[in-house]
């Protein structure tokens, strides 16, 4: 199902996370179909080689990177100013996530793990969505996780420090951004902007589970090894999800292996998932100046 042959000519896709791993090889997906592809992440020299390997591979000397660290929203608003100059965005992948970070709050005030695996997307995707809008028929792509399925939301307490262990804050960080791409897929109905979830499921040879304690790692590392998909397989997944003819219409949907595959339960809850919107926007704080959904009150920007 993954296979098409479709092209990208002419159009600009944002990867996060994009120095490395599946990030790395969704971006050469990209690019090999003849997208400007944008690549964001902390490192800028691993971002300079990432360039230079997509360029290599590919053929495609259409590849620009820009550093991003969603643990800081001010580089997160820094780098959708710098995207948001281009003439078009066409396709966002919001891939970049981490597992065991530090259990600790970032400058920002907000729990490290919620803010870079949920909390960075959510806004820089909220900053870009009149962009992506303007460029339609264009797409949103949000990497999600197993653990979402048992994930919990407590908006009095999402933020809090020692409260969690690394797998239920990845859970909840993951089954934020499904509650996110349910809201994001209502609020943009009519609009030709498709949002949609992938689960990697588990991925070898990536960097993910640095953070995680020795021995910990080390089974993990084994399973992983036995089980896991070979990132080059999920780069040619989020292509294929973002480029395939047959998805231009397809939204609110979770892929894996490339196949639909069933939400948590709660994305059906409107209530659940317009709160979330509207406390999130709170968490980044979105200025009168970013907050365009203020603005078209009167002339709706969606629908």
């Amino acid at each position: 199902m993954c296979d098409t042959d479709a092209r990208l000519d002419g159009k600009v896709a944002v990867v996060t996370g994009g120095s490395s791993g599946m990030g790395l090889e969704a971006a050469k997906n990209l690019a090999n179909r003849g997208a400007k592809v944008i690549i964001g992440s902390r490192n800028e020299t691993k971002l300079r080689n990432a360039r230079d390997e997509i360029i290599t591979a590919t053929g495609n000397q259409n590849v620009a990177y820009k550093v991003l660290d969603l643990g800081s929203l001010k580089s997160v608003r820094t780098f959708a100013n710098e995207v948001n100059m281009e003439t078009t965005i066409d396709v966002l992948v919001n891939n970049a996530g981490a597992v065991a970070l530090p259990d600790r709050l970032t400058a920002d005030d907000l729990n490290l793990t919620m803010q870079v695996n949920f909390f960075g997307a959510f806004l820089l995707t909220f900053l870009l969505l009149p962009k992506l809008r303007a460029s339609a028929p264009s797409r949103i792509i949000n990497g999600v996780a197993a653990t979402m399925y048992v994930g919990h939301i407590d908006f009095d307490h999402w933020n809090d420090i020692g409260r969690y262990n690394f797998v239920s804050s990845l859970a909840n960080s993951k089954l934020a951004v499904s509650l996110f791409n349910a809201e994001l897929d209502r609020r943009l109905q009519n609009t030709c902007v498709t949002a949609n979830t992938y689960d990697p499921f588990v991925v070898r040879d990536t960097n993910v589970l640095t953070n995680i304690p020795g021995v910990v790692q080390d089974v993990s590392r084994f399973f992983i090894n036995v089980i896991g998909q070979r990132k080059e397989e999920v780069g040619k997944q989020i292509g294929y999800l973002a480029s395939a003819p047959e998805m231009e219409k397809v939204s609110g949907k979770n892929y894996k292996f490339c196949h639909e595959f069933f939400n948590p339960w709660c994305v059906n809850n409107k209530e659940l998932t317009k709160r979330l919107w509207e406390e999130s926007k709170k968490a980044v704080k979105i200025s009168k100046e970013e907050d365009w959904e203020a603005r078209s009150v009167q002339v709706p920007l969606f629908g």
